[in-house]
């Protein structure tokens, strides 16, 4: 499943091994020249199986982000991905709290045949009997499942999990944390949810994965504007968006990307004057 994932965006973008270096020329003394003067190692460089370089450590290490487009590479940061999940599971209870006020044609959930069951006796009734076809709105099961998907796709992927590892990580979220987890106190599993969820939503998720790194490559501009770029990234990655901000993620990487490259930046003012109103616009380009 995972080889097919991978397979559809190789033939769609293309692979990184047709560069298969990330311009490394030397590691010495902790620095690595030729990919960012301001990045700072401190150990050696390895190879995955495209001969690409990917281990980088360091408070200033390149996050998956600014390295070559790869569907293979992986630099885990296990940290970041144990994080990302702790804000997961957190919103997880939240959105089953938000559901269960919800009235039941919205979710399907039979609410007052659940209340006459023993929760655990309940669950492992679903369990036993799943999974079946559902008859969930179609919003829920085509539209917000692959979204979700994507969501946790890009938990594991911006976390530095290659395209194997992040539908893996979508998988096992999407089956034993929901269908399996969460939403089994409630329903039977789905059929349409354990396929969609992962499947559709890795493939939604290297999609939204692809955007963002033209959002991070460009100082969190999109169309120029910051505004509309942290928007965009936080809708396409809320997981490594939220706990980036704690570890001030954007402002380093915007930083960083304004370093390699120039870009125009402008500013509006109006203020009173004897005559009445007065204005202006400036446009700096800086590099």
């Amino acid at each position: 499943m995972g080889f097919a994932l991978c397979w559809l965006y190789s033939a769609a973008c293309g692979d990184v091994c047709e560069a298969d270096s990330l311009q490394v020329s030397a590691v010495t003394a902790g620095t690595v020249d030729e990919v960012a003067s301001d990045t700072t190692v401190c150990e050696p460089l390895v190879s995955d199986s495209c001969g690409v370089s990917t281990t980088f450590t360091g408070e200033d290490s390149l996050t998956i982000f600014e390295l070559p487009y790869s569907r293979t590479l992986s630099r885990p940061n296990w940290k970041h991905l144990w994080i990302n999940t702790s804000v997961l599971v957190a919103g997880g209870i939240t959105t089953l709290v938000i559901l269960k006020a919800l009235p039941s044609d919205a979710t399907a959930w039979n609410k007052h045949e659940n209340a006459k069951i023993p929760m655990f006796r309940r669950y492992a009734d679903n369990v036993k009997t799943g999974p079946v076809w559902d008859n969930d709105n179609p919003v829920f099961n085509f539209v917000l499942h692959p979204y979700a998907g994507a969501a946790y796709y890009m938990g594991a992927r911006g976390a530095g999990f290659n395209c194997w590892g992040s539908f893996l990580y979508s998988f096992c979220i999407s089956t034993f944390f929901w269908e399996y987890g969460f939403e089994a106190f409630n329903e039977i599993p789905s059929v349409q949810d354990l396929i969609v969820t992962p499947v559709i939503g890795s493939l939604v998720g290297e999609g939204f994965y692809l955007i963002k790194r033209k959002i991070v490559s460009d100082g969190y501009r999109l169309w120029g504007s910051k505004v509309l770029g942290y928007a965009v990234a936080f809708l396409f990655d809320p997981l490594n968006e939220v706990t980036g901000y704690f570890r001030g993620d954007q402002k380093k990487l915007s930083r960083r990307a304004d370093r390699r490259r120039g870009y125009f930046e402008t500013s509006s003012w109006i203020s009173p004057s004897a005559g009445g109103m007065q204005g202006g616009i400036s446009i700096t380009y800086k590099f």
